[in-house]
């Protein structure tokens, strides 16, 4: 049988279904709902390139990044190895770099539309929050376009000493970690809720409202059934 698609709004109606909400907190998914790619593979790939990462380290993530793609690990320790293989960086490199690799390969891809509706829910107060399992280093750096301060973002992180990163891991918000970190801030009702990915599934099905922006297969899915509608910003739209 052939899968159900869900329906999709247009920007207008996606803008008219937002505010119809009344969002008090809204919740968003960074990559590839505020901007297309993955910046998580992306930065690590970049800082393979550019030599941010010692040998060994380039070696051991090849490796396992081979294995995730070939189903042998989850989502959920894969991203944690994609932070932890910046141990023994001192913090500020790692800063520097995810700002100059934002800027040059990222920031290019932010959906306008997002951006809009991000600043036009900022100008109501309503209270924005951005969770990732890409690293804190990047997310944080991006969502400085959408003006959501560090305080406001849950990401995948390690612990610091003495300004330098450590294997140890503190948060990887993916799957039904993304509403554990959601919990730890007191957020168990958000009453909007924005992702691409069936690992934002657990997240979306928590809102009051759900809405999967630019949607994975699994994700398009999951919205038939759930009875969510979805929206392509312009850049992703399906070509007709």
């Amino acid at each position: 049988m052939p899968t159900e698609t869900p329906l999709t709004f247009s920007t207008q109606e996606f803008f008219d279904r937002v505010q119809a909400a009344s969002p008090k907190v809204a919740v968003f998914d960074c990559d590839g709902t505020l901007w297309s790619g993955d910046a998580g593979s992306h930065f690590m790939r970049w800082s393979i390139e550019t030599g941010l990462l010692p040998p060994d380290m380039v070696t051991f993530i090849n490796r396992r990044y081979a294995e995730y793609l070939r189903g042998e690990l989850s989502e959920l320790v894969i991203c944690g190895e994609m932070v932890q293989i910046y141990t023994m960086i001192e913090i500020p490199i790692i800063r520097q770099a995810a700002a100059d690799f934002f800027r040059d390969h990222i920031e290019k891809n932010i959906f306008p539309e997002m951006l809009q509706l991000v600043t036009d829910l900022q100008q109501q107060g309503v209270d924005i929050w951005a969770v990732s399992s890409t690293c804190d280093w990047v997310i944080e750096e991006g969502v400085k376009r959408f003006n959501i301060p560090a305080n406001r973002v849950l990401a995948a992180r390690t612990e610091a000493v003495g300004g330098v990163a450590t294997n140890r891991l503190l948060a990887v918000p993916t799957d039904e970690y993304k509403v554990t970190a959601l919990h730890g801030v007191g957020i168990t009702a958000p009453d909007v809720v924005f992702g691409n990915s069936i690992h934002d599934a657990a997240m979306l099905a928590i809102a009051a409202h759900a809405f999967p922006i630019n949607p994975s297969p699994g994700l398009i899915e999951r919205s038939a059934a759930e009875g969510w509608p979805v929206y392509y910003p312009a850049s992703v739209a399906p070509q007709v």
